[in-house]
């Protein structure tokens, strides 16, 4: 996949209503699992169905999820989908506003990815060798340019790119393929 819709995210609001660790897990699995009520949402992350479904309404109402009116409902059991739009915040020039919520959101996810990269160390040696093996944690530091940074981060995203049809049509994965969390940043050493 060479595209990838992104929207540019200028309202404060919307950054602070995906920072709350309960949304990221509920996108996380809705990204992952697919479409889920809030009961099934409430057994995969531990928590309530009363409490997701509330989350639920809130990041529908920023559009980061949506109901998923096509699929069968038993019930009140509304089925949610997650809106596959990558997000962007943060450019030069924005309001204080702005770039605080967006530090609040990516350490809200850093947080999530860490404990899930720590969770990862926790059943790595009941994981099969050849995912041991091609599982990767690495730290790196280079002197650059900003032309040269920008280029990195360019090509990581190109790198990803490639597999986000994966994401929603789960009849371009290949057989043994399974969801793999990817986290960079490139930030300037002080």
């Amino acid at each position: 996949m060479s595209e990838w819709p992104t929207r540019e995210i200028t309202d404060p609001r919307m950054l602070r209503a995906l920072a709350h660790p309960v949304r990221i897990k509920l996108v996380n699995a809705l990204v992952v699992h697919g479409p889920a009520t809030a009961t099934e949402l409430a057994d995969r992350i531990a928590d309530t169905p009363a409490n997701c479904s509330w989350h639920l309404r809130q990041l529908a109402k920023f559009g980061f999820i949506e109901e998923a009116d096509d699929l069968e409902t038993k019930g009140r059991n509304r089925p949610w989908r997650w809106v596959p739009v990558g997000n962007r915040w943060g450019e030069p020039g924005d309001s204080s506003e702005l770039l605080s919520a967006g530090n609040e959101l990516t350490n809200t996810v850093l947080g999530f990815e860490l404990a899930e990269r720590n969770a990862w160390d926790e059943r790595r040696a009941a994981e099969p060798a050849q995912w041991q093996s091609a599982a990767f944690t690495m730290q790196s530091m280079a002197w650059l340019t900003a032309d040269e940074l920008d280029e990195i981060h360019q090509q990581i995203h190109a790198l990803i790119l490639r597999h986000l049809d994966r994401l929603t049509d789960p009849s371009t994965r290949p057989e043994g393929a399974r969801p793999i969390r990817f986290i960079a940043w490139g930030v300037p050493s002080r």
